[in-house]
C-alpha cells in the first residue's frame, strides 16, 4: 500500500510539499480551510525582488496539484493533529503515516493600531489592499482620483511592544520598497515616502532594489515611525512623525497612507499544538525541533512543518523549505517501514 501523508494547508508550502511527495511515490492529501488552493499569494500582484507576477509562480503549482490528481479537502478545518492523521471540525478522521503542518500565517489586523485610522479613514489602506488594487489594474483614492503624495509605513504589527508583536516579519521592508517602485511606475510625478525604523534588506537583490528605489525612482526614505494619522476636511491624511536622524518632529499631509502589515502566527496554532503536544514559540509560530538540523521537524515523531508555519518567510524560502520537508518526510517513512 502507498504511504500516505496529510498536509494541513493548501498554500504554496503545502502544495509544493504535496507535489514532491507525489513524485516520490507517496500519497499526499491536502486539507485547506479555504475553498480554493493558493493561500495569501492569490491576492499578490508582483513578487520581490524580480517583479515576477505572482500568478506566474502560483498558477503552475496549482495546475500541478490538479494534474497529479492530488486529493484535496477544500473548505475543511482541522481540529486536531497526530502522527497518524488529523481530525476535521466535522469529526471526520483522515488516517496517515505522517502529517505536515503548512498552515502559514495570519496577517496583522491593522484595526488594532487605532492611531492610524484604518477602517475609519477612507484613504488609509494596508499593503494587502494595495496589492489587490494593483491586481485589479487600478490604484485610486476613495473618490476615484489618482494619489499625488503617498506615505508607506513599515512595521505595522511587527517589532511593536504595544500590540505584543515583538518579532520582525522579515518581508515587510522589501515589500515596502517594491510597492514604492510600483507606485512610482504608475504615477511618475507622485511623491512617495517610506517611513521606517530601520531598513532590513537581507536577501539576494534586496539591497540593490533599495538603492534603485532611491537613485532611479526618487523614493524618499524617512527614518521614523508615524505616531498619529488624522483625516482632513477634504479626505487627505495628515500624519505626525519624528525624523529620528535629525531629531526633529515632522508633519505632512498625504493623499494615501499604506500600512505594511506584519505576519503573525495563526490564531489556531495553540489549539493545534495542544492537540499534538507541540511547542509554540514566543512569537506565536510553531517551534521546530531544532533550528539548524531539524528546522522542518516537530517535537513529535511523524509530524513535520513547512513554510511560514514556523516563522515569517518569503515565498522563495517557503518553496525551498517545502522541498526539504518532502525529502525529510520521505526519509522518515522509508526508515519507518524498512525497519519493521
Amino acid at each position: 500500500m502507498a504511504k500516505r501523508v496529510v498536509i494541513v494547508g493548501g498554500g504554496p508550502a503545502g502544495m509544493q510539499t504535496a507535489l514532491e511527495l507525489k513524485a516520490r511515490g507517496i500519497e499526499p492529501i491536502i486539507v485547506e480551510r479555504d475553498v480554493e488552493l493558493g493561500g495569501k499569494v492569490r491576492d499578490w500582484h508582483k513578487l520581490f525582488p524580480s517583479f515576477t507576477p505572482a500568478s506566474d509562480v502560483l498558477d503552475p503549482i496549482i495546475r500541478g496539484v490538479k494534474s497529479a490528481k492530488i486529493r484535496c479537502f477544500l473548505g475543511q478545518e482541522v481540529r486536531a493533529i497526530a502522527p497518524d492523521g488529523v481530525t476535521l471540525r466535522s469529526e471526520e478522521r483522515i488516517h496517515a503515516d505522517a502529517v505536515v503542518v503548512a498552515t502559514g500565517f495570519t496577517l496583522f489586523d491593522a484595526h488594532r493600531k487605532q492611531e492610524y485610522g484604518y477602517g475609519l479613514y477612507s484613504n488609509v489602506i494596508t499593503s494587502v489592499d494595495l496589492e489587490r488594487m494593483m491586481n485589479n489594474g487600478r490604484v485610486t483614492l476613495a473618490d476615484g482620483s489618482e494619489p499625488r503624495r503617498i506615505a508607506i509605513l513599515h512595521c505595522v504589527g511587527s517589532r511593536d511592544e504595544k500590540v505584543c508583536q515583538r518579532h520582525c516579519s522579515k518581508v515587510c521592508c522589501i515589500t515596502g520598497v517594491k510597492q514604492a517602485i510600483e507606485l512610482k511606475q504608475m504615477f511618475p510625478t507622485a511623491d512617495v515616502f517610506n517611513f521606517y525604523m530601520d531598513i532590513r534588506m537581507f536577501g539576494a537583490g534586496y539591497e540593490e532594489l533599495y538603492r534603485e528605489a532611491q537613485q532611479r525612482y526618487n523614493v524618499h526614505f524617512v527614518r521614523g515611525r508615524i505616531s498619529e494619522a488624522a483625516q482632513t476636511i477634504n479626505d487627505r491624511i495628515q500624519i505626525k512623525a519624528e525624523d529620528t536622524l535629525t531629531g526633529r518632529p515632522l508633519r505632512m499631509t498625504v493623499d494615501m497612507l499604506v500600512l505594511l502589515v506584519g505576519m503573525n502566527g495563526n490564531r489556531d496554532n495553540e489549539s493545534l499544538a495542544a492537540s499534538a503536544s507541540l511547542n509554540i514559540a514566543p512569537n506565536g509560530f510553531f517551534e521546530p525541533k531544532d533550528s539548524f538540523r531539524g528546522a522542518v521537524c516537530s517535537q513529535r515523531e511523524g509530524i513535520f512543518f513547512a513554510g511560514a508555519a514556523t516563522a515569517p518567510k518569503s515565498l522563495a524560502d517557503t518553496l525551498a523549505e517545502a522541498s526539504m520537508t518532502a525529502s525529510t518526510v520521505a526519509e522518515y517513512l522509508n526508515h519507518k517501514y524498512n525497519t519493521r
